[in-house]
């Protein structure tokens, strides 16, 4: 097994429950850390035998893009989506964060942690 790290994925994105955090948009972080068989890949040299992190790149972009009301909601979709997708990902874990969240307060940001494994 092994482990790879997407980190500090910076996105602007529409997430929220208040009317104006869905019309302004706001700046968010996501990271990204998956574990899978890495050994076929360090042997082989071939990008098709290993989980490729512009793929989860992707993944996290296309989900970003698409407005929630809670960012749970969001890491929800993209753990779904890696599993879906990438039959090499055995467990996965993500971390999506809103910068400067609008809580009356200085706060750098707010963060959900999610894990998820890959289902039998």
């Amino acid at each position: 097994m092994g482990i790879i790290k997407v980190e500090n994925i910076r996105v602007f994105a529409h997430h929220g429950c208040l009317k104006e955090e869905t019309k302004i948009g706001s700046d968010y972080r996501v990271d990204l850390e998956v574990e899978a068989d890495l050994q076929t890949s360090a042997k082989t040299d071939k990008l098709s035998d290993t989980v490729d992190y512009v793929f989860l790149n992707r993944i996290v972009r296309e989900e970003m893009n698409r407005p929630s009301y809670l960012l749970e909601t969001v890491g929800k979709r993209i753990l779904d989506r890696i599993f879906k997708e990438d039959t090499l990902v055995k467990k996965a874990t993500v971390w999506v964060s809103k910068l400067n969240p609008p809580i009356g307060g200085d706060v750098e940001k707010v963060t959900i942690k999610m894990t998820d494994k890959r289902k039998k």
